[in-house]
């Protein structure tokens, strides 16, 4: 893993404003499931059942949580078909591509932290719950 370089002084100014940022985004992508959400549904469009598969240990009260917060802040668009029973799909939309970077960047990045602890693990004998 790289580390980090010493960033340039910023104003007060400019540390507030990007503080304030920060907080935004995570205020919007908060919790242990919204990321994955959005990247299990890059990949395709998924019922509720399949998502909840995929996600192995998010609760369904979670599950319909997390989707309707997706929605109302434009990640996710959820499409209800007039079947028997009905069916109900989820997509992505064209703004959660914004995230696409992010979410690449996080994974590198947890895929860096996963090795640096089982290298961690191996030079002292510790066990970690990961």
């Amino acid at each position: 893993m790289e580390p980090l370089q010493a960033p340039q002084p910023i104003s007060h100014q400019e540390c507030t404003n990007s503080v304030n940022h920060i907080r935004d985004a995570l205020y919007v992508l908060n919790g242990k499931w919204k990321l994955p959400l959005i990247f299990t549904l890059t990949e395709s469009a998924k019922r509720f059942g399949e998502l909840q598969r995929v996600l192995d240990g998010i609760t369904p009260k979670i599950l319909a949580k997390e989707l309707k917060e997706l929605e109302l802040n434009g990640f996710i668009s959820r499409h209800v078909y007039p079947t028997t029973p009905v069916s109900v799909l989820y997509k992505t939309t064209p703004y959660s591509g914004t995230l696409q970077s992010v979410l690449q960047e996080l994974r590198n990045w947890g895929a860096q932290h996963r090795e640096k602890i089982k290298e961690d693990m191996r030079n002292t004998g510790k066990v970690v719950k990961m």
